[in-house]
């Protein structure tokens, strides 16, 4: 719902603020005073393309921007269509802008975020239904008539299991075309298959062996230059002469002197402890450089094995991945499209005779949707020429035209050929009207603009009033070749719609305007020179007064009248 409309520099609008609430809101003025500028204004935020003459005479730039609420399925829509952009935010209010500049560089934001004008576009369309010169009404796009007639009969139930079974029918489809496509080459797919898989599972891989492997080649490269360090750590720690004691004993000779030293000063027995634990360590030490030294031997039968070993890693990584890990990984993967090359023949057989009884079942379900929904559009157009009729179009007529188109691939019904079908059933839906005898149905969007457009709208409107869940709806020239007689039966209609939607109306009739549960007066000034377009709230004798001058020169009769109209609204809508 849009709760606040603000515009600048837009037109003759130098700065207008007006807060809208849910209902019917009217607004009305003299020709010109600048009611069309507001309903252009509010095309803007419909993603309407505008430049920089819509901006006010002596300003660099223009800004209309819209509050709305968001509710319903319109807000799970709307956060969707945001969720793809990554412009998700917490509450549920929306702020749109369209700033235009003289230089060209004009700007469309959301929630003060920079956007495209397409998702303007679809946000806009999911927010309101704008409908006069222009056409922005989402009855007149083709596209939303079967998801209008479809809320309208409360089909969700069966839809849903057509559509499941659908979802199933599509996905056997995939897994037999790819099999069919794979089995024309699969002779040789699957020797490729067969060597890859064979090569490396011979290879009888581990993780991890590649690092054992290059450490081991690392000590076989090495083996003379180890065991000649080895040997040199060795006859230091432990091998004596008379010219040089070795390590062990000199620090033998240590501990000795510490443990003496700890007998006449016990203070210094932490230190010959410390000196015994070292001791201990370097007999440790030496005894591992000895078992280590055993295992040293230079093999150069052994150094190549290693060397092959490596190569063989290396190379298979180099085919199938970039570790042991992948390299297994690709086996395994191979393996199992191997598998299914081997069996595609049963496999194909099976998906076959599975995809036939799924098109059997499909069809099935297709046909209940089609009963219910051919139901539904009787009592739709039921309800549509009775609210034409109201609104004395008695000859006009609406009905839903049903297409289906061939196709070999499709849904094979009791008779014919078989139809195209996708996720919402085998029929195409369009919506037809018939305004004057003899002519003929025509598309709805094929008819007239004008008073007879907007009545077969609002006709509409009323009876789908539960199935659109657009929340707003704006009105501009439905009183165009009506009388009051009538504009008091259309306003009774816009009431009726503003219980379930938030309604905007401009309109020249008072005994349209009567039904508003806001009433705003247009009107135009002239101050030092410059045209300006404000708009005033009406409340009590202030809207009385307005209604009696829509209806001619302000007088006892035309007071009289006006407040009729008021009295006979409040009689209408109380009884209700």
């Amino acid at each position: 719902m849009l709760i606040e409309l603000r515009i600048q520099n837009f037109a003759i609008i130098d700065n207008l603020e007006l807060e809208l609430g849910d209902g019917l809101t009217i607004l009305t003025g003299e020709t010109g005073a600048g009611k069309s500028i507001l309903f252009d204004a509010v095309e803007t935020l419909l993603g309407v393309r505008a430049d920089a003459t819509v901006i006010r005479h002596g300003e660099e730039r223009a800004i209309v921007e819209g509050v709305f609420s968001l509710e319903g399925e319109s807000r799970d829509l709307i956060k969707a269509l945001m969720a793809e952009e990554d412009l998700v935010e917490e509450g549920d209010f929306l702020t749109i802008s369209r700033e235009f500049r003289r230089n060209g560089r004009n700007s469309v934001r959301i929630n003060g975020n920079i956007v495209n004008l397409n998702l303007i576009k679809l946000i806009g369309h999911a927010l309101i239904d704008l409908h006069g010169q222009s056409e922005h009404l989402s009855l007149l796009r083709v596209e939303s008539h079967l998801t209008l007639l479809d809320r309208f009969a409360d089909i969700q139930a069966p839809l849903t299991t057509y559509q499941t079974e659908y979802t199933a029918l599509q996905k056997t489809r995939k897994e037999l075309s790819a099999l069919k496509k794979a089995e024309k080459d699969a002779a040789q797919k699957a020797d490729m298959l067969k060597f890859q898989v064979n090569e490396i599972f011979s290879a009888d891989l581990k993780e991890g062996e590649e690092e054992d492997l290059k450490e081991e080649r690392n000590r076989l490269a090495n083996a003379e230059k180890l065991t000649h360090l080895i040997n040199l750590a060795i006859s230091k720690l432990d091998d004596s002469t008379p010219e040089m004691p070795a390590i062990s004993d000199q620090f033998g000779d240590v501990v000795d002197a510490l443990e003496n030293l700890q007998n006449i000063d016990p203070s210094q027995a932490e230190n010959a402890a410390t000196a015994q634990t070292i001791s201990d360590m370097l007999a440790d030490l030496t005894k591992e450089l000895r078992l280590y030294i055993d295992e040293i031997e230079y093999n150069a039968t052994r150094l190549e094995e290693v060397e092959e070993r490596i190569a063989l890693i290396q190379d298979l990584k180099r085919k199938y991945g970039a570790s042991i890990a992948e390299v297994l990984a690709f086996a395994e993967d191979s393996q199992t499209e191997l598998d299914s090359i081997t069996h595609a023949e049963e496999r194909i057989a099976t998906l076959t005779e599975l995809e036939q009884t799924q098109r059997v079942r499909l069809a099935q379900f297709g046909l209940q949707l089609a009963e219910i929904r051919h139901a539904a559009a009787l009592q739709l157009s039921e309800g549509i020429e009775a609210q034409l009729h109201d609104l004395r179009m008695e000859k006009a007529r609406f009905m839903v035209e049903f297409t289906t188109h061939p196709d070999p691939n499709g849904l094979q019904l009791s008779e014919g050929d078989p139809v195209a079908f996708d996720q919402t059933g085998f029929e195409k839906v369009e919506f037809m009207v018939e305004t004057n005898p003899g002519e003929g149905f025509k598309p709805l969007v094929k008819v007239a603009s004008g008073g007879e457009t907007s009545r077969l709208m609002l006709g509409l409107k009323n009876v789908l009033a539960k199935a659109d869940h657009t929340p707003t709806l704006i009105f501009d020239e439905i009183d165009q070749g009506i009388g009051g007689r009538v504009g008091a039966m259309v306003g009774q209609k816009l009431w009726h719609l503003g219980q379930t939607h938030q309604v905007l109306c401009i309109t020249h009739l008072a005994q349209l305007a009567g039904y508003g549960d806001k009433h705003y007066h247009v009107r135009k000034l002239v101050q030092e020179g410059r045209t300006s377009t404000e708009v005033i709230s009406l409340t009590g004798n202030d809207r009385l007064m307005e209604l009696a001058q829509m209806l001619g020169e302000v007088s006892a009769g035309t007071l009289q009248s006006a407040n009729e109209i008021l009295q006979g609204v409040e009689e209408y809508t109380q009884n209700l």
